[in-house]
C-alpha cells in the first residue's frame, strides 16, 4: 500500500531563522537541517532565495506560493501570449483549409 505523505509548508520567519543559522552559526547546513529535520537540499535553496532576493533588493519567501506584483504581471501576459498564439494557429489552419476549398 502506497502511503501518501503530507507536504510540510514552513513559515517565512522559520525560513529566514534557519538560514541565519547556517549564514552566522557554527555548524554546517547539513547538520542544521538534520537538527531541524529538513532535508538539507531544501536548506540550500531557502539560502539561495535568500540571496538572490536581497541582491536584488526584494524580500525573500514572500508567502505561501504568491508571486510578486511584477511576477504576476508576467505570468498573466504569458498566458495571454498563448492564447493569441493558438488563436492565430486556429485562424492560419482555417485560412489554408477553406483556400484549397474555394478552388
Amino acid at each position: 500500500m502506497v502511503q501518501i505523505r503530507k507536504r510540510r509548508t514552513f513559515t517565512r520567519q522559520y525560513k529566514l531563522d534557519a538560514v541565519n543559522l547556517v549564514l552566522n552559526g557554527e555548524k554546517t547546513a547539513r547538520e542544521i537541517a538534520e537538527s531541524l529535520g529538513i532535508n538539507p537540499h531544501v536548506l540550500y535553496r531557502w539560502i539561495r532565495e535568500q540571496e538572490r532576493e536581497t541582491a536584488k533588493g526584494g524580500e525573500a519567501f514572500p508567502g505561501k506560493g504568491r508571486l510578486g506584483p511584477q511576477e504576476e504581471e508576467m505570468r498573466k501576459l504569458r498566458r495571454e501570449l498563448e492564447r493569441a498564439r493558438e488563436d492565430t494557429e486556429i485562424l492560419k489552419k482555417a485560412l489554408e483549409f477553406f483556400s484549397k476549398n474555394g478552388k
